[in-house]
């Protein structure tokens, strides 16, 4: 591909006028129709597929919903405190080693 010294980047012209009557080609960027109803058509398919694989899911019950958020929110509780404790650990020590200098 050619750039023009007007347009660098762009395709030469060619000498032939269009046609009267005709419509200009669809710019590059924009899919033409039947794209863009095999694109449509694609994303329905797409959205169709989630939402009969989310009926076969297995939801967890109330139960273990409870639990599992009891467990999680323990988990993050714990280290935390585990976090805060070797943070003061580390915090003595390297007092210890400068000898007390910040």
């Amino acid at each position: 591909m050619k750039s023009t010294p007007k347009n660098p980047g762009s395709a030469p012209r060619s000498g032939a006028p269009a046609r009267p009557g005709t419509r200009p080609a669809a710019p590059a960027g924009r899919p033409s129709s039947p794209q863009r109803a095999a694109n449509a058509q694609a994303t329905q398919d797409f959205f169709r597929g989630v939402i009969a694989e989310m009926k076969r899911v297995t939801w967890p019950s109330r139960e273990e919903w409870v639990a599992a958020t009891i467990l999680t929110v323990a988990l993050v509780v714990g280290v935390g405190v585990f976090t805060y404790l070797v943070d003061l650990a580390f915090g003595w020590l390297f007092t210890l080693l400068t000898g007390g200098a910040r």
